[in-house]
């Protein structure tokens, strides 16, 4: 049996050059695919913040009705926007080699890092708490958009700079001349990894996906969400996580933020590679243990309020 597999996508030209990375993988391999671009609640509603519109997956969601309705037979995600729990019946089919896990600031003149005022842009809840944590007097905006609207409202307005994840602006390349490297910011679970959907039942682009997978990725990427998944997070809680292969060892370094960046609490370990099944889990409690369990229902509390 061999049929056209139908890749469901966003519309916007990140995605689309993840679908067609994917695309361009399958054909490698002997499959036939076509791309079927399709426009998300994310996408559409720009001028609310995600975690005020109360959806986990707010960027998965219309094509995971999409492939369980059969319009699209997989899908394509960046992993950072994926929910820890897929909705019944689909399954991860693969994890694509990762690419950087960064974040990094676009800015207009570094100068303002030294000074008291300055205001930087981010729709993101745990880059806005670890940026007010290292630089509390600064001011903190709300941006949204796909990478190129967020870009231009960058120019449009007076801010100091704006925060974006590495690969994102690599993969379109409009990563500018001018940012430097947020080394010091833990990335969200699974930033920069693209992982692949399909339904449980089809065992054929489920097989034809196993070929694409990158074990390392994955196993680094699975320790980061379980992490988050353990903490009870969503996509919205201001949470890091970042597991790394460090010869045969897996070395972890998450932390939860309150939303205000005053508090910190954080957590770093290293096992031996075949010793990390339940390293998130583990690492997720320790935090809970530590004053984690208070400070996420302060959060919770706010953002449903």
């Amino acid at each position: 049996m061999s049929k056209v597999i139908r890749i469901g996508t966003r519309d916007s030209e990140l995605a689309l050059w993840q679908a067609k990375t994917v695309q361009n993988a399958l054909e490698k391999t002997g499959h036939k695919s076509e791309l079927v671009p399709v426009k998300s609640t994310g996408d559409l509603n720009l001028d609310q913040p995600l975690y005020e519109m109360g959806i986990t997956g707010i960027f998965t969601k219309t094509l995971d009705v999409a492939m369980i309705k059969g319009e699209v037979d997989i899908a394509v995600h960046s992993m950072k926007d994926v929910p820890t729990s897929l909705p019944k019946g689909i399954v991860e089919a693969a994890v694509m080699k990762r690419a950087s896990n960064k974040d990094i600031l676009v800015h207009k003149g570094v100068d303002f890092l030294e000074a008291e005022e300055g205001t930087i842009a981010t729709g993101s809840l745990r880059r806005k708490a670890q940026w007010l944590h290292k630089y509390p007097t600064h001011k903190v905006v709300d941006l949204r958009g796909n990478v190129n609207t967020r870009m231009q409202k960058l120019n449009d307005n007076s801010w100091n700079g704006a925060i974006f994840a590495a690969a994102g602006l690599e993969r379109i390349e409009i990563k500018p001349d001018n940012f430097i490297d947020l080394n010091w910011m833990i990335p969200a679970p699974a930033q920069g990894a693209m992982l692949i959907v399909a339904m449980e039942n089809d065992t054929y682009c489920r097989e034809a996906l196993s070929l694409l997978n990158h074990q390392e990725s994955q196993v680094c990427v699975h320790i980061e969400r379980e992490f988050l998944k353990v903490l009870e997070g969503g996509c919205t809680a201001p949470i890091g996580a970042l597991a790394k292969k460090v010869n045969e060892h897996i070395h972890f370094h998450g932390a939860l933020f309150s939303l205000d960046g005053k508090k910190k609490i954080e957590v770093e370990r290293a096992l031996p590679i075949d010793e990390v099944e339940n390293m998130g889990k583990e690492c997720a409690l320790e935090i809970l243990n530590n004053g984690g369990k208070e400070l996420m229902t302060r959060i919770k509390s706010v953002l449903n309020n």
